[in-house]
């Protein structure tokens, strides 16, 4: 059998948690369920339905003792890891023993739930039932050390009794006693764990939480493997969560802080960089085998192995978290001529541009200007050409599969400048991106890169001297956006001569980023009648460059919609094709 089955009160569930049998780290990290999902568990709980079952996987480290200063400072890993129940268990073990939890923002509150003897009901506390005398204000004071149950019961009965001008019956009484020793007794709810024996792999741990799981909720993979982390090194989680915290909120004038304007990392996400960096390794389940002391090629597991994948787990996140490489990547981003998050399409993408860069600096040693460049080149074409879009770690391991043999620098710059010529070839460039731009996607991968190719040939703005880069600052918030994306025809003017669906009318070919002073009195005038207004701002010569860097074909103004759309898709390509080129001119600097 992989699994046995074990029954629990819920006493012992949280007694075990306390004392560490039972890993709970969630306890400390970011809680996901609201108050009000809490408040419903322990009405199921109360009203004697069953809640699910427990999932746990027999943790084979154990009984191993770390040797001291290696993983953390912990004697004991936990005999069982949770896979499944850990938001219940948490919500549970929060309230009963009045522990705080950690939200999304990485903040501690309490989750506090009220309870009225009188019908039986749970809400989430708030100010109106602590003034009203039919609640119990917290129900966290009934299994505290220092509580009693009859002192409870009396401490209500007299708070009712006194805002009642009627006396209490006795048989209302005893409903109340009733009613609070039924909630005391929660702690002796009976819990089904279903328990996996040490010896299943993680992908069998995964297929048989799947098959048991009655909505067919896939495992989720990252929280799991923090979980492992927290067993095994409790220390580097930590680091984890407060880097991503940091990233959330702007520092304090003259801190250095991770904080920036394109992503917001979860602590997952950060691991895999490191373990990218580390191991040159993307596949999420590799890095269940690594923390657990796998050898990759062997198959064999070893407390040695996970020893020493743990020190290279230790040195790969130090540089991944340190703050100096992370904001020289921001950088890099920037070079490459993207601005912040409204342009970034897949957090996995930079992510995996950040470990190529950490495995260029580190692994390969090239200098921080080659460096920068290369990766924003890098960076550019995975973001144009959505190359982690579909199976993203499939892809990933591929690329870092053809590093794990090279030995120097100029071996690496030629991997990714071979894999760079190889996808971005005269068919790519002529025909493919031109296709690609046949889009009405508002968050299309092709539009930003032609917005960063704007930025890359320091655009101006179109019908204005201001720059694109200057008015598309993540850091400027206004109540009106700055730029909008302006209809070079009007919809409305569209719907007049036939063209009224959103795929025809949203084309990316159809857009061009202008001031919203200047697109508001456009309104549904046709480009014919609009355009010449605003090209006398401009002299020959400027009208020109604009028209060029907006891809606007001449006469563009009078040309049919469907001609119109065709020309200036490849006029679109061909800009962001010398956006790419100005990157790569700028490596040769």
């Amino acid at each position: 059998m992989l699994f046995k089955k074990d029954d629990y009160q819920l006493s012992k569930l949280l007694l075990d948690i306390e004392q560490g049998e039972i890993g709970l780290p969630d306890i400390q990290r970011p809680f996901v369920w609201d108050a009000t999902k809490v408040r419903d568990l322990f009405d199921s709980m109360y009203r004697g339905f069953p809640v699910g079952y427990l999932l746990f996987w027999a943790n084979f480290q154990f009984t191993k003792r770390h040797k001291e200063g290696s993983l953390g400072k912990q004697d004991n890993a936990p005999r069982l890891l949770i896979v499944d129940g850990q938001q219940r268990l948490t919500s549970l073990y929060a309230v009963m023993t009045r522990k705080p939890v950690i939200t999304k923002d990485f903040k501690e509150r309490y989750i506090t739930l009220a309870f009225s003897p009188l019908d039986g009901r749970f809400e989430v506390a708030d100010a109106a039932t602590d003034r009203n005398p039919e609640f119990i204000p917290d129900i966290s004071q009934l299994w505290s050390p220092d509580a009693g149950l009859l002192a409870t019961i009396s401490e209500y009965l007299n708070r009712l009794q006194k805002a009642r001008e009627v006396t209490l019956a006795p048989e209302e009484k005893k409903s109340i006693e009733d009613s609070i020793t039924g909630l005391l007794n929660l702690q002796y709810y009976p819990f089904t764990a279903m328990e996996v024996a040490s010896t299943v792999d993680e992908e069998q741990v995964a297929e048989i939480f799947v098959r048991i799981n009655s909505k067919g909720v896939i495992l989720n993979q990252a929280d799991f493997i923090l979980t492992l982390l927290s067993v095994y090194w409790d220390e580097g989680r930590k680091e984890l969560e407060a880097f991503c915290a940091n990233c959330r909120q702007p520092p304090l004038p003259g801190r250095p802080s991770p904080f920036n304007y394109f992503i917001q990392p979860h602590p997952s996400q950060m691991l895999r960089s490191s373990v990218g960096f580390g191991f040159k390794r993307a596949t999420l389940k590799h890095v269940y085998s690594l923390l657990r002391g796998k050898d990759l090629e062997t198959g064999q597991f070893s407390d040695e192995r996970r020893e020493e994948q743990f020190q290279v787990l230790k040195s790969a996140q130090q540089k991944t978290l340190d703050l100096i490489n992370w904001q020289e990547f921001i950088v890099t981003l920037q070079q490459a001529g993207f601005t912040g998050s409204n342009m970034i399409t897949s957090d996995l993408a930079l992510l995996y541009a950040y470990t190529m860069f950490l495995i260029g600096k580190y692994g390969f040693g090239i200098e921080h200007f080659a460096l920068r460049n290369l990766i924003a080149r890098w960076f550019f074409l995975t973001a144009l050409t959505s190359r982690y879009s579909a199976s993203p770690e499939s892809q990933m391991e591929s690329d870092l599969a053809r590093l794990r043999q090279l030995n120097t620098g100029a071996q690496f710059t030629e991997a990714l400048e071979q894999q760079m010529r190889a996808t971005l070839t005269e068919d790519f460039w002529n025909i493919t991106l031109v296709n690609d731009l046949n889009t009405s996607s508002a968050r299309s991968p092709v539009l930003f890169a032609y917005v960063a190719a704007l930025n890359l040939l320091d655009a101006k703005v179109l019908f204005s001297q201001s720059r694109v880069s200057q008015m598309i600052n993540p850091a400027l918030i206004s109540k009106k956006s700055a730029l909008e994306r302006h209809h070079l025809f009007p919809k409305a003017y569209l719907s007049k001569i036939g063209y009224n669906t959103t795929y025809q009318t949203n084309q990316i070919a159809n857009y061009a980023l202008v001031e919203w002073q200047d697109n508001i009195p456009i309104a549904d005038q046709p480009p014919s009648d609009y355009f010449p207004h605003y090209a006398q701002r401009f002299s020959a010569d400027e009208l020109s460059q604009m028209m060029e860097w907006h891809a606007l074909p001449a006469g563009w103004e009078h040309m049919e919609y469907e001609d119109f759309l065709a020309k200036r898709r490849e006029l679109i390509a061909g800009i962001i094709r010398q956006g790419f080129e100005q990157l790569t001119s700028q490596s040769h600097f």
